[in-house]
Order: C-alpha cells, then sequence, then structure tokens
C-alpha cells in the first residue's frame, strides 16, 4: 500500500499507520507531491522508510523541457546513494538518463492516464520498467485484462482525489479555453482552498492544486475503493496507491488504517473476509460533505 509523502513526519506517520511504501521527491522533479523533500533530506528520508520496515520510492513523474535536462544524472546518482528503492517515471528521459547513470535503480512506469493497455505496459516493461502506473480510468474488467496480458507490476488508485488536468500555463487562459464553456473561480475561505466550478455543473467544485509544475484541477469526488478490495486483489494488482493531496494527515491516517486491516484480515483468511464497516465509517465521519466517496470507473461499462 502505497501513498505519497510531504515531510519526515508524515513518513513515519503513515508507516505507523499502514502504508508499506512512501512516494517521496520535490516538485523540481515531480507533479502533485504533498510537500517537498529536497536532495539534502532524500537519504534520511530512505533511512527511515527502511527503518520502518517500509520502501520508498522517489517521484520523477513530471515532463522535462530541455534546459533541465543537465540536472537529471546528477540527482538520479543521488537517488541511487541515498537507497531509494525505486524512480517514478514518465518521461522517457528519465529512463534514458537511468541507464546511463543509475543502471541499477528500478523503474516505475507512470504516465497516468494514458497507462490505458497492456501493449503500452510491455512495452514499458522490455525497456526496463519493473512497474505500470495504470489509468483511474480503467473499470475493473479492463484491469484483469491488462493485468493477465502483462508481466510487469500494476499499480491502481484506490482512494483520494484523481487529477483531471494540467497545465504550465495560467489557469484561467487554458482551462476555461479548453471547456469551451463558461467556468468561474471561487475560493471557499482561508484554508479551504481554491475551487472551479462550472456553469453547467455549479454543484460541483474541482478542487486546484498547484506547484512548481502549474496548476491540476482534480476530481470533485474522491474515489474509495475499500468495499471493492477483493474484486482489486482478485484482479493480480501490485500496489495500491492511496492520494493525500489536498487531505489533512488526519484523514490519510484513517484511510491508511482501514485499508490496511482491510488486507491484513484478507491476507490471514480470503474466504471469512467481510467488510468492515466501521473502518469506512471512520473514513467517512473525516470526509467533506462536499465531497462524495464512489467507485470510480471501477463499475463502469464506458469510461471515456
Amino acid at each position: 500500500m502505497l501513498i505519497s509523502a510531504g515531510s519526515i513526519d508524515q513518513i513515519e506517520r503513515y508507516i505507523r499507520a499502514g502504508a508499506s511504501a512512501v512516494l517521496i521527491g520535490e516538485s523540481k522533479y515531480g507533479m502533485r507531491q504533498p510537500g517537498d523533500i529536497g536532495r539534502d533530506d532524500l537519504k534520511e528520508a530512505v533511512l527511515l522508510a527502511h527503518r520502518l520496515g517500509a520502501k520508498s520510492y522517489v517521484n520523477m513523474n513530471k515532463l522535462f523541457r530541455n534546459h533541465e535536462l543537465d540536472e537529471l544524472p546528477d540527482y538520479l546518482r543521488a537517488v541511487r546513494e541515498a537507497g531509494a528503492d525505486a524512480v517514478v517515471f514518465g518521461d522517457p528521459a528519465i529512463l534514458m538518463y537511468a541507464r546511463e547513470h543509475a543502471s541499477d535503480l528500478q523503474l516505475f512506469w507512470n504516465a497516468e492516464m494514458t497507462g490505458t493497455n497492456s501493449s503500452s505496459a510491455a512495452y514499458w516493461g522490455r525497456r526496463g520498467a519493473a512497474r505500470a502506473v495504470i489509468a483511474r480510468e480503467l473499470n475493473e474488467e479492463e484491469i484483469v485484462d491488462l493485468k493477465t496480458k502483462t508481466e510487469i507490476e500494476v499499480q491502481v488508485q484506490v482512494h483520494g482525489m484523481t487529477n483531471i488536468y494540467h497545465s504550465h500555463r495560467n489557469l484561467l487562459e487554458s482551462y476555461m479555453q479548453h471547456l469551451g464553456r463558461e467556468a468561474t473561480l471561487i475560493r471557499k475561505g482561508p484554508d479551504q482552498g481554491l475551487f472551479l466550478v462550472e456553469a453547467e455543473r455549479p454543484d460541483e467544485k474541482f478542487p486546484v492544486y498547484e506547484d512548481e509544475n502549474g496548476t491540476h484541477v482534480m476530481s470533485p469526488d474522491d474515489i474509495c475503493l475499500l468495499e471493492a478490495l477483493p474484486e482489486i486483489i482478485n484482479a493480480g494488482v501490485d500496489s495500491l496507491y492511496i492520494e493525500p493531496l489536498l487531505k489533512s494527515a488526519e484523514y490519510n491516517e484513517t484511510v491508511l488504517k482501514g485499508y490496511r486491516e482491510a488486507l491484513d484480515r484478507w491476507q490471514r483468511d480470503p474466504e471469512a473476509y467481510t467488510l468492515n464497516e466501521e473502518a469506512l465509517k471512520s473514513i467517512q465521519r473525516l470526509q467533506s460533505p462536499d465531497r462524495e466517496l464512489g467507485f470510480g470507473f471501477l463499475y463502469k461499462e464506458q469510461v471515456y
């Protein structure tokens, strides 16, 4: 069970709550990190995760521009020297530089919305990727089909919000042109963040997350596949990802504890497994009333 962590404190809290791996890094190299763990703290972060019995992956999933390429070899060497268990990449530049400068680093391919079929996953597998992070838009049947047709590991997001739009440019200029219809931005108080609201769907609020890589529009609801855990496990999924963005540490810990308890009970006795309703209720009690919990695209026949 994997979750992103944005600080040394979060690494410890999330692992103690049930995470078996943490995704760390900084916005200079990876998108949508909940906080930066810079190069100077990388070794400490990796050692802490390992000491607590968890793995640590470094996020380098952004698309790089030419002027940024010269820094990649040195950073990859630093990641390897820190003892990280894998690098998560989307840009082929990472794979090419890793081969030359950190050939023993394990690589996880994460192109998010383009990870929709087994041929793409196999393509990157043949080039060195050990895991594919598949698109959130795939339903259960497609996940099973993709997993059975590829030999590399598969990662699925099981909880939290999803990214639906990203732009390096100004949000008003790019996203609203992308929509082609009326939309406004609202701020719900100093601690509640910025939201985009479309005129056609005034009751749905899309959180806006910004980092060094630009503006990210997130889904108006949250995935929650706790009830569907048996289907996910039986599909052969290798890694379950929990998205912590724009959630409190208390919320994320509660989610981790619920999924960890369910996974442990499943592993002890799959035949006797039933949903722990109290674990789901604990999440629901902390869930924002403005955001529904749902199954995402898991049971949908048409996903595009």
